[in-house]
């Protein structure tokens, strides 16, 4: 029996380095034609304008840029919106992934703080035994987060730092960008051809 319920995944993008992870990861599963349910904090907006040199004054015209070409259904919730679907765990998805994570939210949801909808849908995801992929984006890392990794892995999430591989030889920034999205998806059951896997 196919796992997935329904096709339907949320997707978080906070203020990490790394944004592009979260760009590629939802259209990915746009261009699958899942639904995609978005959340962003507002220090991911400022990752957009500075490292995906956006221009973040018309957020509606970012997001129409990145992801409207794309045949699944997007679903972008404020961030503070707890009546959203996904602040519910009578919402039936098939998991979540933050990618990336910064450390504030990684507290966050390891203390069950949901200080956001981002955490909020993370803390539905672990109280309904559901799969949450957490991608780390900091580097070094000190006793606390660390900690905080080995307390979300605990309550059943995987944590998936932002580690690229380089065995299938990267020639660019794209090829690093999909290897690091394409581990979230496995990790998350989703079927991709992002990159080459060993033995292939």
């Amino acid at each position: 029996m196919d796992e997935r319920v329904n096709r339907i995944m949320t997707v978080g993008i906070t203020g990490a380095s790394g944004g592009m992870y979260g760009v590629r990861l939802t259209q990915e599963l746009l261009r699958q034609e899942y639904k995609v349910h978005l959340v962003l904090t507002e220090a991911a907006w400022q990752v957009f304008r500075e490292e995906l040199l956006l221009d973040t004054s018309n957020r509606e015209a970012v997001l129409d840029q990145l992801f409207s070409e794309l045949p699944g259904e997007l679903h972008i919730h404020e961030l503070h919106d707890y009546a959203a679907p996904i602040a519910s765990g009578s919402y039936r998805s098939d998991g979540m992934v933050i990618i990336p994570c910064s450390m504030g939210t990684l507290s966050g949801i390891a203390h069950g703080a949901s200080g956001n909808l981002l955490e909020r849908c993370a803390d539905v995801m672990l109280k309904e035994k559901r799969k949450l992929v957490v991608v780390p984006r900091e580097t070094p890392l000190h006793e606390i987060h660390l900690e905080n990794m080995l307390r979300l892995t605990k309550m059943g999430a995987t944590i998936l730092p932002a580690m690229p591989g380089y065995y299938h030889l990267p020639k660019t920034i794209d090829d690093l960008i999909n290897f690091l999205v394409g581990k979230a998806l496995d990790s998350l059951g989703v079927e991709h051809e992002l990159f080459t896997r060993w033995g292939e």
